[in-house]
């Protein structure tokens, strides 16, 4: 089998200041709420230690009624809203399908903050789920953007 991997990357600007921005990228329970790639799908956390580096979590994802997929995230660098590098291997049926390295880079603007983000994917069999990937993480920032600007009203 040749290697499958491929990278994507995303900028996105926020009105937020970077550490409202960096509660809402790393606490669990944030990430419940705009992990999610749809309305019809869910992420549900069910492991998270403390974050920090070294730091674990466990979440199921998928569709609402059977969220089949299961996520394991390591965190491997946090640099306190600045930088944070972790992984997240997705497993179906006990099996591992992809492992992507995912880095956010934070900083601030005269506006508020500018997020960066890098993942370079490593998938575990010969199907190409780059598009996958970036179909579900563009559905998620969507959704940040919305959490973010409710956030940023409520401030």
């Amino acid at each position: 089998m040749k290697p499958n991997t491929s990278e994507l990357s995303f900028t996105r600007q926020f009105t937020l200041p970077p550490a409202k921005l960096w509660y809402l990228l790393t606490d669990p329970k944030m990430r419940e709420i705009w992990g999610a790639p749809s309305e019809d799908a869910t992420l549900v956390v069910e492991e998270a230690s403390e974050l920090s580096e070294g730091g674990y979590e466990r979440h199921r994802c998928g569709p609402k009624d059977n969220p089949e997929f299961v996520v394991e995230t390591r965190w491997y660098s946090l640099q306190d809203s600045e930088l944070a590098t972790f992984t997240e291997t997705l497993l179906t049926g006990g099996h591992r399908i992809f492992t992507t390295l995912v880095t956010y880079g934070l900083t601030p603007v005269k506006t508020g903050t500018r997020l960066d983000i890098e993942i370079a994917i490593s998938g575990f069999s010969d199907e190409d789920m780059r598009a996958d990937i970036e179909e579900g993480w563009t559905a998620g920032l969507a959704t940040l953007d919305k959490l973010a600007a409710r956030e940023d009203a409520n401030a």
